[in-house]
């Protein structure tokens, strides 16, 4: 399998004839630019399972609306240009999405405001939904100098609008948010109690393991000397912690995408 450029995604097509299904993924805020180096190894892992991969990479801006309205155009395309090659083969082929941290936000603005296409289900991992003085640097200074102005800096739309559009015409039905133990940002508790309101007994919430840092799990290359040292040893320990959060963040997805097949 190797990554191609199409229409504005990174596309990883499995080597399996029939894709067992479509995954739409959108990655954080800065870290969304490459999603298929950023999040390479969980990104592969599903592909290895029979899933298309589509990672839309995005430039953050404060107008979430745009940038969710243009990473779903290009998603779309991207879903033409693999019928055109008859990569999606007949017959249905369930889309999923999966977000982490602000691509959680973009998937529920897409699934509230522009999405024509029909989701099988959605996976929100690690969401959080801050307004911008907690979220940016200096931006709370800025606001405190144009109080009532409308100079005044807000993500397009706000927490309490993003809130209130999901509340209202969110209509992607089955989702799985991942909550991480040691993630001190993530909001899903309050995102889970919303979405239930809607669709109660299809939103599920997971705690696992981890950081809110753990979908980025790379491949760490760590090479002992001649002599094992203390070092080594902390080295080995950090990467087996590494790979175990990343492997169950990976088990906890496959298990919800296809119960009936094991991760």
């Amino acid at each position: 399998m190797s990554w191609k450029e199409i229409s504005g995604n990174w596309v990883l097509v499995p080597q399996k004839q029939k894709p067992t299904g479509i995954i739409h993924f959108l990655g954080g805020a800065f870290v969304a630019t490459a999603p298929h180096l950023t999040y390479r190894l969980l990104l592969e892992a599903l592909a290895e399972k029979g899933y298309v991969i589509v990672a839309t990479p995005f430039v953050n801006t404060f107008d979430h609306d745009a940038i969710a309205q243009q990473v779903l155009l290009n998603f779309e395309r991207a879903l033409v240009r693999l019928e055109e090659r008859g990569i999606l083969g007949t017959g249905y082929v369930p889309i999923y999405g999966i977000g982490h941290s602000m691509g959680c936000k973009l998937h529920l603005l897409i699934g509230s405001r522009f999405d024509k296409i029909e989701r099988a289900g959605n996976i929100l991992i690690s969401f959080n939904n801050y307004a911008a003085r907690d979220a940016v640097p200096l931006v709370e200074q800025l606001n405190t100098a144009f109080t009532n102005s409308p100079l005044a800096v807000e993500f397009v739309p706000s927490p309490a609008k993003t809130n209130d559009l999901v509340r209202e015409y969110y209509s992607v039905r089955r989702n799985l948010l991942i909550k991480f133990t040691n993630d001190t940002i993530d909001q899903s508790s309050g995102l889970s109690e919303i979405l239930r309101e809607r669709f109660n007994e299809m939103v599920i919430m997971q705690i696992i393991s981890g950081n809110h840092l753990t979908p980025l799990g790379q491949d760490i290359k760590w090479q002992a000397g001649r002599e094992f040292n203390p070092l080594d040893a902390f080295g080995q320990w950090f990467k087996q912690e590494v790979y175990r959060d990343l492997n169950q963040l990976k088990r906890t997805i496959l298990l919800w995408l296809n119960p009936l097949s094991p991760p």
